[in-house]
């Protein structure tokens, strides 16, 4: 079937109207008038290779989309719009928009080298919606107890996040979104999965983004895409998702081990009994008054120790009743007046950071655009495109290394 100008325009149309933009900002962007943009969707103007090669990527789709028979209207990009309750802007479209590409360059690349971009035994736990806050952190930790035994994790340190999605076929990106968004999921029959966190975000809370918007992956697989904001914290699939997140970088039994470890939550008063088959054994200890509590140093040395930020410890620790509320009320006090920090530089403990973590992505993707360069299904100039795609200016320096050995 020959898409007609008329179908053409109505898919551009519908591809425009899923990222919110107006003619007007189309043709601003393309360096056109707005009524020929006007004159392209409704099918009274033809559209040159050049001009659909460019509205395919301000759409974040494949150009051979809008030819295809099947044409998919909407998509992750719709759904993640009719899941925020307010504009990204446009610097976080552009940066939406990369990744989209991005994903859609990798899956061509996976189909040209044979691989189906959507197989993955990444299990969908499908189940009930949570009907309440309380069904929400039961749902969300018990599966990250699931997933950790399923990723042979059980109790163990969880040393990158990022990685772990990686190896699960879950592509990962960072970008620069608004303060109040912490990241996005996106579950795409054609390209796969994309969690993306943001990039202005500290690296603690970017690894908590990581393995939140994991839950979405593992939890919303019908919703298309989800954008995870700070003013949607109550919906109850976010409750859901930070409940995982916090599960599934600090187990319960890790966390209770580690403060035994310290010599700490252990209750005020222990008794034992012991039986020598005639008659029981009552002993009875108290613990030191106060020496019990857990203090803010103590905090420093379990978030180091779990890799995740002192607030999230705090929150951690509350949810297992090894503090108070009036105890976590305080210590995150003192966590805002820089003690923690303090205690960290005592300590000796570095400040964490992870340089290389934008890095992921992208070496896996390069690797997919040179198993394709060498079978001879992509050109060196595409090589040179995709490389600059994944925002790094190596292309020609990649040539370069191809044309030393003979590649």
């Amino acid at each position: 079937m020959t898409v007609t100008e008329a179908e053409l325009g109505r898919r551009l149309k519908n591809a425009r109207e899923s990222w919110k933009l107006t003619q007007a900002e189309v043709a601003e962007t393309l360096g056109l008038s707005r009524s020929a943009i006007s004159e392209m969707e409704a099918g009274r103007r033809g559209v040159s290779g050049l001009e659909l090669h460019r509205l395919a990527h301000l759409y974040g789709r494949d150009m051979a989309d809008f030819l295809e028979v099947d044409f998919e209207q909407g998509g992750a990009v719709a759904a993640l719009f009719r899941r925020t309750s307010s504009p990204l802007g446009p610097d976080a479209m552009e940066a939406l928009r990369r990744c989209l590409v991005l994903g859609r360059e990798t899956a061509n690349l996976q189909r040209k080298l044979g691989r189906d971009p959507a197989s993955t035994n990444l299990p969908a736990y499908v189940g009930p919606p949570p009907a309440s806050k309380w069904a929400a952190v039961e749902q969300g930790s018990e599966v990250a107890k699931a997933e950790r035994r399923r990723l042979g994790l059980e109790s163990g340190l969880l040393p990158d996040v990022a990685r772990t999605l990686e190896s699960q076929g879950v592509r990962t990106d960072l970008v620069t979104f608004p303060d109040d968004i912490s990241g996005l999921a996106v579950m795409d029959a054609r390209t796969g999965f994309l969690v993306a966190v943001n990039r202005s975000h500290p690296f603690l809370r970017r690894r908590f983004s990581f393995a939140h918007e994991y839950a979405h992956v593992l939890f919303d697989r019908g919703a298309e895409g989800l954008v995870s904001r700070a003013s949607e914290r109550n919906d109850l699939r976010e409750v859901r998702a930070n409940a995982f997140a916090a599960a599934f970088l600090m187990p319960d039994v890790a966390v209770r081990s580690f403060v035994a470890s310290l010599w700490k939550g252990r209750p005020s008063r222990m008794r034992a009994e012991i039986y020598d088959e005639d008659a029981p054994l009552r002993v009875t200890a108290r613990t030191k008054p106060e020496s019990q509590k857990l203090q803010a140093h103590d905090v420093v040395l379990i978030a180091h120790h779990f890799n995740t930020s002192c607030p999230a410890v705090l929150y951690r620790l509350r949810s297992l009743r090894l503090i108070t509320e009036q105890e976590r009320s305080t210590l995150a006090d003192q966590h805002e007046s820089g003690v923690t920090g303090d205690f960290r530089m005592l300590f000796g403990l570095p400040e964490p950071n992870d340089p290389v973590e934008r890095e992921h992505f992208n070496g896996r993707f390069l690797h997919l655009v040179l198993e394709a360069y060498r079978q001879e299904e992509i050109t060196k100039r595409k090589v040179v495109e995709l490389v600059r795609l994944a925002a790094t200016d190596g292309g020609e320096h990649l040539c370069g290394i191809l044309d030393r050995i003979g590649a």
